[in-house]
């Protein structure tokens, strides 16, 4: 095992990751509240459902867009963009005053919400240096997580004073959020000994040119079964599946999402070091396999200790999976070139896969039962699995000289 040197995390990045907590604390503020503030129109769940699915539907569509937008503007002034339009929506929803209104303000937040992170990770890979992507990648993940975990609880507290509160909150956090990025990353620069030093504006690499590497293919594979299962199939059945077939309450189905984000935070404490240090593909392939049983299993889950103890594991595997999924679309990409519509593309697959997944799965658990719905997404996670089998491992090389950005199969 080869032991990264000791790096600090760049300045702005910390600010990168101090925000990303703000944004995934208030979209976790508006989560639980979301769809009874939809109920309040006098509108059925169904309807309530497709304000929730409103945001993701926005968010895929306007990827290919706001790739475009990164190459031509930048990350900063996208990025900024971005948090501001969620600001705008967000506080546009606090004050709606029919469905159709929540749904289009709602639906808006997802045009933002590509702009924002998709830029993020553009900023990330330009500026952390490639022996610790897989560190900075698990920071920013972690950040993100513990947010979604706070901002819930939060917004409980905050309901009590009125369903429109935590929009407002939400919205002004974002606004903050936004006014310290545009002051601390003013100026930001790449990497010292990056190859774009000295030339102001970066080549481009296209998803064309991405897609002849092995890697890449196996990125958008992975980064599409972890949509399905983990952002769209634990979302979506796992509460459901507690219901019916463990007779538990919803109170047990909080309480396995929660099992899930222990098993990811606790793998993200030391799974981006490891990306590091013994590469992104050996991790990659251990998250896809661990994911890919643990999931699999639920559906064969006969108790609520052995359903909570299946999606811890399941979680952990996604801990795994996630920092060096991300290390390695930024290795691909480098610090020298621009990857905007790369980055959409990426980004694009797992919305594809958190959209198709409740779906399809569920279709799977009305007809032939939730063993087969999570039978099946385990096997999603499996395809993901044998994708990268036949890629290359992209962490450089521990030398001097830095990393040549050439497109290897």
């Amino acid at each position: 095992m080869v032991r990264p040197p000791r790096i600090r995390i760049p300045q702005e990045i910390q600010v990168l990751i101090a925000a990303a907590f703000v944004i995934a604390l208030g979209f976790g503020l508006v989560a639980p509240v979301l769809p009874q503030f939809a109920l309040s129109f006098d509108v059925g769940v169904t309807a309530s459902s497709v304000i929730v699915s409103a945001f993701a539907f926005t968010r895929l569509v306007f990827a290919p867009a706001g790739g475009v937008l990164l190459e031509k503007l930048g990350e900063r002034p996208v990025y900024i963009a971005g948090l501001l339009i969620v600001a705008l929506s967000t506080a546009a929803c606090a004050f709606a005053q029919s469905y159709w209104q929540l749904l289009v303000f709602r639906g808006l937040g997802g045009i933002g919400s590509t702009m924002f992170t998709i830029s993020a990770m553009a900023l990330i890979i330009r500026l952390a240096p490639p022996e610790v992507r897989g560190r900075v990648s698990s920071a920013y993940a972690s950040s993100f997580l513990l947010g979604n975990i706070g901002g819930p609880l939060l917004g409980g507290l905050l309901a009590g004073f009125g369903l429109r509160i935590p929009f407002l909150v939400y919205a002004a956090a974002l606004v903050l959020a936004a006014g310290v990025v545009f002051l601390r990353l003013k100026d930001t620069r790449p990497v010292a000994g990056a190859e774009e030093n000295a030339a102001p504006k970066l080549p481009v690499l296209t998803v064309r040119e991405a897609l002849k590497d092995s890697a890449y293919r196996g990125a958008l594979a992975s980064s599409f079964a972890n949509g399905w299962s983990s952002f769209g199939v634990r979302n979506a059945l796992v509460p459901l599946f507690a219901a019916a077939a463990l007779s538990a309450g919803p109170e047990v189905a909080g309480i396995s999402l929660t099992a899930f984000a222990a098993g990811t935070a606790v793998v993200l404490t030391f799974s981006g070091r490891l990306a590091d240090s013994w590469g992104r593909r050996p991790m990659i392939l251990l998250g896809l396999a661990i994911n890919a049983v643990a999931t699999a299993l639920i559906g064969f889950s006969s108790s609520v200790p052995e359903f909570l103890i299946i999606s811890a594991i399941a979680g952990m595997g996604t801990g795994l999976l996630n920092p060096a999924q991300q290390a390695a679309v930024g290795d691909i990409i480098g610090n020298g070139r621009s990857g905007g519509k790369v980055l959409a593309t990426f980004q694009m697959a797992s919305d594809t896969g958190a959209i198709a997944g409740p779906v399809l799965a569920g279709m799977l658990a009305d007809r032939l039962g939730y063993s087969w719905a999570f039978g099946v997404t385990g096997g999603i996670m499996a395809l993901g699995f044998v994708a990268w089998l036949a890629a290359r491992e992209t962490l450089p090389a521990r030398k001097a000289a830095p990393a040549s950005t050439t497109i290897e199969e």
